[in-house]
C-alpha cells in the first residue's frame, strides 16, 4: 500500500509540475520533451496516469490484495489520463476573435472627438464587437471642419489606424 501512495504522490508531483511550470519547463530544455506533447502523450495525462494509477492502487490494495489493484489502479489511470488529456487539448485549442481592425469599422456609425478639419484628421470613436475603438479620421468629401459630437459614417480605410468618414443625413422632421 505504502507503494501505491508513493507512487500516487509522484503522479501529483508531474501532474503539478506540468500545469505550474510545463512551459516554462519545456523551454529550457529546448524541446528535448516535445514527444510528451503529442496528440496522445502529454505530461498532464502522464501525471493523471501515474497519479491515479498510485492512488486507485492504494485504496484497492487493502480489502483486495496486490494482483487486483495493479489492474484496479490501471484503469483509474487511463480514465484520469484520458480526463487530463481532454481538458488540456481542450485549452490549448480554445480561440479567440481576432482584434477589431478598420475592415471592420466600414460601414458603422461613430462619433466626432476631435474635430476634423477640412483636408485634415481628426479623431473618432466607433463601438465593433463591444469594444469601444478609436481611429483617426478623414473627411475627404467636406469643405467644412467636422465638429466634436457629430455623428459621422465610416466609408473607408487609409491606414490599420485611419478610416474615411462622411457626416450621417440626419432625418428631415416637418
Amino acid at each position: 500500500m505504502t507503494t501505491f501512495l508513493i507512487i500516487g504522490a509522484v503522479g501529483l508531483a508531474l501532474l503539478l509540475v506540468s500545469l505550474v511550470i510545463g512551459d516554462l519547463l519545456d523551454g529550457f530544455l529546448g524541446g528535448l520533451l516535445d514527444w510528451l506533447e503529442s496528440d496522445w502523450f502529454s505530461t498532464a495525462a502522464i501525471g493523471g496516469f501515474v497519479s491515479a494509477f498510485g492512488f486507485g492502487g492504494a485504496i484497492a490494495a487493502g480489502p483486495l490484495g496486490t494482483l487486483p489493484a495493479i489492474g484496479i489502479g490501471a484503469g483509474a489511470g487511463l480514465i484520469f489520463a484520458w480526463f487530463a488529456l481532454w481538458l488540456t487539448r481542450l485549452l490549448k485549442e480554445e480561440h479567440t476573435d481576432a482584434a477589431p481592425s478598420g475592415d471592420d469599422a466600414v460601414g458603422r456609425d461613430a462619433a466626432v472627438i476631435t474635430t476634423i478639419p477640412a483636408g485634415g484628421f481628426g479623431v473618432i470613436r466607433v463601438t465593433l464587437g463591444g469594444h469601444t475603438v478609436t481611429y483617426n479620421a478623414k473627411a475627404p468629401d467636406t469643405d467644412e471642419p467636422i465638429a466634436p459630437g457629430t455623428a459621422v459614417h465610416v466609408t473607408g480605410v487609409l491606414s490599420p489606424t485611419a478610416v474615411t468618414v462622411a457626416p450621417t443625413w440626419r432625418e428631415i422632421t416637418s
